[in-house]
């Protein structure tokens, strides 16, 4: 076995050949894609190698200017734009697929057109390799780099680097996107913390239904809940009741939706410390925004009273301020404090307490 001195004077050539023999490595065959450089077999080959990673380059691009300026705001079928937005997924999709797609098929078009085409045989070894085995294995890949031409099939070297790189900040993007606004430019009304349950000039916000019409205005009365039923409903002011586009807007949005549960009448009820008067007798708001991902708690059993979220199977018992009872989720919904007008009509009497949906760093509850 070598000595460490004897190692660092060995060439490539030669730590390769040690290798082999430490390793068992008889080498049956070996023989150059192209012997003779610079054909017009080997350019046409370098040019269906690159075409791959230019396609990945160009799919890359496309993939970060559609998440980025793409309209990405939901848009109901009949709102105009609605197809656009039905797109955005897609493209998406579609580009960075095609990306990684285009960068393996690169890779692997160009090790089975231009590598050097080898014939070996290696027996197998467990255990950890010695420095000698690392060393050989460094140089038996600096060797088939030598040999693979790489740095002299300069259309290949910067279309595989390029789309390499748009690739990486696609992932970049996609990764960060969403940092690119700032979240607190508004301070204590910043979107993470403020929902459209807020009073903006002091006038009451009502709770109302859809009614699958964006436009309707379908108000929300005590009465209107049987014991066991759950109803989803959203903010309403009256100065906003001839915007449409508001109208429309509110039903979209994504910490809007609340689910207005009636317990039935013999169900216990344990409440939060703090929102004790948060409820209307036995009429309970909570938020559908789940606290684990932000799935929307869409489902109501009214025989054991638990909330349950599609998603990651977290459930929350309603009669019990919401908390968690199951799954992934650690905290209790957001509850939205309730009342009723002189006509019967069910109102907020202010925005959460707490910010809706997941934990975030700044938050303290």
């Amino acid at each position: 076995m070598p000595s460490d001195e004897e190692l660092a004077r060995m060439s490539t050539d030669d730590l390769v050949r040690l290798g082999n023999q430490i390793d068992d490595i008889e080498v049956v065959s070996s023989r150059e894609r192209f012997p003779v450089p610079g054909t017009r077999a080997e350019k046409r080959a370098e040019r269906q190698v690159a075409g791959w990673f230019i396609l990945a380059l160009i799919s890359g691009i496309v993939f970060i200017v559609a998440f980025i300026a793409w309209p990405w705001e939901y848009r109901s079928p009949t709102e105009e734009g609605a197809w656009v937005y039905a797109l955005y997924t897609p493209i998406i999709g579609i580009t960075f697929g095609l990306s990684v797609f285009a960068v393996g098929m690169g890779v692997i078009a160009y090790s089975k057109k231009l590598l050097p085409e080898d014939l070996t045989i290696q027996q197998r070894h467990d255990g950890r390799s010695s420095e000698v085995d690392r060393r050989t294995a460094a140089a038996r890949l600096v060797q088939t780099g030598q040999q693979s031409g790489l740095s002299r099939r300069k259309l290949i070297y910067r279309s595989m680097g390029a789309a390499g790189g748009v690739l990486g900040l696609g992932v970049l993007v996609a990764a960060f996107g969403g940092f690119v606004k700032n979240p607190w430019k508004e301070g204590p009304n910043s979107p993470l913390l403020v929902t459209d349950w807020k009073s903006k000039h002091g006038e009451r916000v009502y709770l109302r239904k859809n009614s699958g019409i964006n436009t309707d205005v379908v108000l929300v009365r005590a009465g209107d809940l049987e014991p066991g039923a759950m109803e989803t409903v959203f903010p309403f002011r009256e100065e906003e009741r001839e915007d449409p586009e508001h109208l429309a807007e509110v039903l979209r949005s994504s910490d809007s939706p609340v689910m207005l549960i009636r317990l039935r009448p013999n169900v216990a009820v344990i409440k939060r410390a703090g929102q004790e008067d948060f409820n209307y007798g036995t009429l309970f708001a909570y938020s559908k925004i789940c606290s684990h991902m932000g799935c929307p708690t869409s489902l109501y059993e009214d025989q054991t009273n638990r909330i349950l979220c599609p998603c990651h199977q977290s459930q929350f018992q309603a009669n019990e301020f919401a908390k968690p009872v199951f799954g992934p989720a650690t905290r209790p919904l957001a509850q939205l404090p309730i009342a009723v007008d002189d006509q019967g009509y069910l109102y907020a009497r202010s925005d959460f307490i707490e910010p809706v949906g997941p934990a975030f760093w700044e938050r303290n509850s």
